[in-house]
């Protein structure tokens, strides 16, 4: 029997691992996302749930508290339950979302131990992230030490970012040792950049404004598909305020806390990372949509708050390219929510921006209005086919994993036989 090549995606969090098997299908040289899933609740009680192609729930399961601390147990169950599920798949390669690549990575990279050893180093730039984002390759490298793995960077996409738009006004000794503005959210900015040219071959070399909304939230200048600035700096904590996280903050506010209040590290990286935000302000809720559909006015505040902040900066990356030609949104909120499409645009009036209501609501491909002088899109984002696109394209080593995006279903790939697990 003939069995499809295909390339398991990983994404790694603090409590979940989230994991995308996509297929090539070799009669038009795409790639299919045929399972996706997570291990959700990762330490306390941990829920594996898996859907098919079609979004269908096709497998669940639950772990006690004990059994659930045992991470390396559950991705081994993982790796052993996908050729039940796939059996005429034969996965390739993995895949890895790493949320930090440093100064050192600013393009995919085969996992090695010397890579590890290097992406180790960068922990103290992520601590909430990278620990997490690392522990499967181990885990891979382990068990299954002849499987390809590949680790795709959040930072990558902006590595490239104008001296001006990376550069804190510190001293020399904290940039010297890596205190810079490096963005996060790149794989999605990648992504959609891409199918937005493909869609609308015309923007292609143009200035775009991308808002990645979701629980965490960002915005980034796209120029001819270059990054030129974005929302988030030194952490993904900066920026627009989101789900838990405060964004942008006067660091006075820390000094004050600290001093004042006697506030240590710990306390203040629980506070900002994770009672601050759409949470702290509403007292209510991170989730959005729980909070439209709030009557409590904390909760309008929350929403109002955050699209007052979207759309300051929209402006504020507009005002480093120089212009804007299109607007898109995309992620969770940005995707699934007219009303925060509908209020930042409605701020953004002021540069003859306006959009359709009736195609705002179904949320079509482009939403504006005849009228606008901008063309404003919500473009869904896919992180997992671009990890998946890079990882064959870096196995292969013929460099076109940035062009596989402009299909309209996935993309296309080229990849020579490699080990597989199942």
């Amino acid at each position: 029997m003939n069995r499809h090549e295909s390339c398991l995606v990983l994404n790694a969090g603090s409590s979940s691992l989230k994991f995308s098997v996509l297929r090539r299908v070799e009669a038009h040289d795409d790639l299919q996302q045929v399972l996706s899933g997570q291990i959700a609740g990762i330490g306390t009680e941990a829920v594996f749930e898996a859907r098919d192609a079609n979004r269908r729930v096709i497998a669940r399961q639950r772990w006690n508290a004990e059994d659930s601390q045992r991470r390396e147990a559950l991705l081994a169950f993982l790796l052993d339950w996908l050729p039940q599920a796939l059996p005429e798949d034969r996965i390739v390669a993995a895949g890895h979302r790493v949320v930090h690549g440093g100064r050192t990575f600013s393009r995919p990279v085969r996992v090695t131990p010397e890579v590890l050893a290097e992406l180790e180093a960068l922990v103290p730039l992520a601590p909430l992230h990278q620990p997490h984002n690392l522990a499967p390759m181990r885990a891979l490298a382990a068990s299954h030490p002849e499987l390809p793995q590949v680790a795709c960077f959040d930072t990558a996409f902006h590595a490239e970012l104008p001296w001006v738009a990376s550069t804190y006004a510190l001293p020399r000794e904290p940039a010297y040792e890596g205190v810079q503005r490096y963005g996060f959210h790149g794989l999605s900015y990648e992504y959609v950049s891409q199918r937005l040219a493909a869609l609308r071959p015309e923007l292609a070399n143009q200035r775009i404004v991308i808002c990645h909304l979701g629980n965490g939230s960002s915005l980034a200048a796209v120029h001819a598909g270059r990054g030129v600035d974005t929302t988030m700096g030194f952490t993904a904590l900066d920026g627009l305020p989101m789900g838990t996280r405060c964004g942008s903050l006067d660091p006075g506010v820390l000094l004050y806390l600290m001093r004042e209040k006697g506030m240590g590290a710990d306390s203040l990286e629980d506070l900002l990372y994770r009672r601050s935000g759409l949470l702290g302000v509403s007292g209510l809720s991170s989730d959005m949509r729980v909070l439209q559909e709030s009557a409590e006015p904390a909760a309008r505040r929350a929403v109002e708050l955050f699209c007052f902040r979207v759309a300051k900066e929209v402006a504020a990356m507009a005002g480093s390219m120089g212009g804007i030609d299109a607007l898109v949104f995309t992620a969770g909120i940005g995707e699934n929510s007219p009303a925060v499409r509908a209020d930042v645009c409605s701020r953004l009036g002021w540069l003859g921006l306006a959009i359709d209501d009736d195609a705002n609501g179904r949320r079509a491909l482009e939403i504006s209005a005849d009228e606008s002088v901008l063309p404003v899109f919500v473009l869904p984002t896919n992180e997992e086919t671009m990890i998946a696109m890079h990882t064959l394209s870096r196995l292969a080593g013929d460099g076109r994993g940035a062009a596989l995006a402009t299909r309209q279903e996935a993309g296309s790939c080229s990849t020579a036989p490699t080990p597989a697990i199942c």
